[in-house]
This record gives structure tokens, C-alpha cells and sequence, in this order.
């Protein structure tokens, strides 16, 4: 909805993040804008450089794009950092000097897996800062298919919208009120997680001690997945602060990069083929999500259960080892 009621034409532009979410750049192109992307420094484990913003701001206004919003995804998909509060506040700096709409995907916000980190919305560093409605126009997502609720198959989600006058909130409302309602279980869910369980509750303890199961098992596999591919030989992979997902750069052998263009295939997509074919593991290719041109990487999930994870890092292990002797020969 937002997406459809910022651009009005090809010369409205968004700023989204590379590697970003797909739905990001295929929703603009949906409606006719221009994706206006941005680098995130993987050196510094995915890092937003406000440098970079700056620079692909001024880039885009010089080409003649109305740069109207900028979308942040924190925690990060797929890269699953997790920003800091002094970036965030660089962030709305950034948006409020420039006149832009920040959108922040904070789906992932439940989910923190580092000691050092921590979730901080954007409209509470934005009011810290003592920006109010009238100084920053702010839409804040959060879905129930994220956290630790739906795991990934309930869905139900809401925007915050704030900031916007009074005529702009009608118009959202008007396109909002053409779709049917969302499913009857995710509309239950939703008042679920807006309302939780809360001490002296009867379900309290049990509920607490399952949100802590689930979301301590899903820290342990980040750990045990990214040690697990940062022992891969030509493998890199950021740690996952946050979110369900690890990142890793992988060094592909030339033979390897050779057929894969003889068989019509992006590097990345050739190996994740591959690996789907030999083992039954599925993941993206970076390409799918954008990435640094002449690097090669690729989104794994933590979200197997945690006993199976083993099996799939020997699997995966033995498929690379297999794979670079097959090609590096």
C-alpha cells in the first residue's frame, strides 16, 4: 500500500538496501517507480554507511529521480545484522534533513540472538531525538509470521503510520478498505501478540518459557550454522545478530563460474542448484537478493529444527568439499 501510494511514476525513486528483501524492488516495479539501491558493507558486518546514503541520494537526484523514502530492514534480511542505536539516529538525521519517508521493516524485531545488541524502533530513537509528528513522516511494519508466533506459516501483520496529514491517512485508509479483510487466524493471532500474556495470567509461565526455548534454540543454530560455514573453504559468513538468516560470500573456483554460463546460470544460482540436487537443501542464490557485482553469496535459514541441523552442516560440508574438487581440478 505505501509502495503504490508513494510513486507516482517512473521519476519517483526509493531507496532500499542491497542485499535487500525482494518484495522491495519488485513492488516498485510494480508500480512503476525506481529502485534507488543502496550498499551495505559486509567488511563491517553489513553495516548502513552513511556515506553511502548520501552518495546515492545525490546520484540519483543529479539523474533526475525524485528520491521520495528510504526503506531500512532491521534486523536485516537476508543479511541479519541488527543496527545500532547511533546508526539509527544517523538514519533519521538523514531522512529528516532530506524530506524522506523512512519505512521500517521491523518484522524481525523479536528476534536478537547477541548479548551486545538490542532492538530499538525507529519511532522510539526518532522521539529520543525529539522529532514529533510534525517533523518526520515514519511507517513502521511488523508482521506475525516473524518472531517466534507464526514461524513463518501464520499470517497477519500491521503499519504504524505517523507523521502524515490528516487528507494522506484518508487515502490510506481508502486504499486499505479495497482489499478484503486479512484470515480469520491471523486476525486472532494478531490481537494474541498485541495483547500477550502477562504475569499472574494463567497461561503466563507457560507462555514465557516457550518463547524462550524457541528463540534460545534459534540462537544456537545461528551460532552453529555460521562456525559451521566459516570452516568451508572459500566461505565467509557475518555472524546473524538477528533474524532468521546467514549471509555468507562464497569464493567460487573459475571452473565453476565457466559452466555455470555454459548451462545459462547465474555462478551463485549454479551452485545452490547443485547443492538442492545433491542433498535436498534449499537455498537463494545472493542474486536474488542483490549483492556486490563480481561476489557470490547465498541466504541459509536457521529455522530447521535444531536436532536436524547437524545432518544438514555434514551434508552441506561434504556437497562443498565435493563440489570444489570437482571444479578446481
Amino acid at each position: 500500500m505505501m509502495m503504490q501510494l508513494t510513486l507516482r511514476n517512473r521519476k519517483d525513486g526509493i531507496m532500499c538496501p542491497i542485499p535487500q528483501y525482494p518484495l522491495y524492488s519488485a513492488s516498485i516495479a510494480l508500480h512503476d517507480g525506481t529502485l534507488v539501491p543502496y550498499y551495505l558493507d559486509e567488511s563491517k558486518g553489513w553495516g548502513l554507511d552513511m556515506s553511502e546514503l548520501k552518495s546515492r541520494l545525490e546520484a540519483a537526484t543529479a539523474s533526475g529521480i525524485n528520491v521520495r523514502a528510504l526503506v531500512v530492514i532491521n534486523p536485516g534480511n537476508p543479511t541479519g545484522q541488527v543496527l545500532s542505536q547511533e546508526n539509527q539516529q544517523n538514519i533519521v538525521q538523514f531522512c529528516k534533513d532530506e524530506g524522506l519517508i523512512l519505512l521500517a521493516d521491523e518484522v524481525y524485531q523479536e528476534n536478537i540472538y547477541v548479548d551486545n545488541k538490542k532492538f530499538t524502533s525507529f519511532k522510539k530513537v526518532a522521539r529520543s531525538m525529539g522529532y514529533t509528528e510534525k517533523d518526520i513522516c515514519l511507517v513502521s511494519f511488523h508482521s506475525i509470521s516473524k518472531g517466534y508466533y507464526g514461524e513463518c506459516g501464520r499470517r497477519g501483520g500491521y503499519m504504524e503510520v505517523t507523521g502524515f496529514d490528516s487528507d494522506v491517512k484518508d487515502q490510506i485508509y481508502k486504499v486499505a478498505s479495497v482489499n478484503l479483510c486479512s484470515n480469520l487466524s491471523g486476525q486472532i493471532m494478531m490481537s494474541l501478540i498485541m495483547n500477550p500474556p502477562k504475569v499472574g495470567d494463567e497461561s503466563y509461565e507457560l507462555y514465557t518459557s516457550e518463547r524462550d526455548a524457541i528463540l534460545s534454540s534459534l540462537g544456537r543454530r545461528a551460532k552453529m550454522l555460521a562456525e559451521a560455514l566459516n570452516k568451508l573453504e572459500g566461505v565467509t559468513c557475518n555472524e546473524a545478530e538477528g533474524a532468521m538468516y546467514l549471509f555468507p560470500r562464497i569464493e567460487l573456483p573459475e571452473g565453476a563460474i565457466k559452466s555455470a554460463k555454459a548451462a545459462g546460470m547465474v555462478p551463485d544460482t549454479f551452485y545452490c542448484r547443485r547443492l538442492l540436487d545433491a542433498t535436498g537443501i534449499v537455498v537463494v542464490p545472493g542474486s536474488g537478493f542483490g549483492q556486490v557485482p563480481g561476489t557470490w553469496h547465498f541466504r541459509i535459514t536457521i529455522l530447521p529444527p535444531e536436532e536436524k541441523m547437524p545432518t544438514i552442516i555434514s551434508k552441506l560440508t561434504t556437497f562443498h568439499e565435493r563440489f570444489l574438487q570437482e571444479f578446481q581440478a
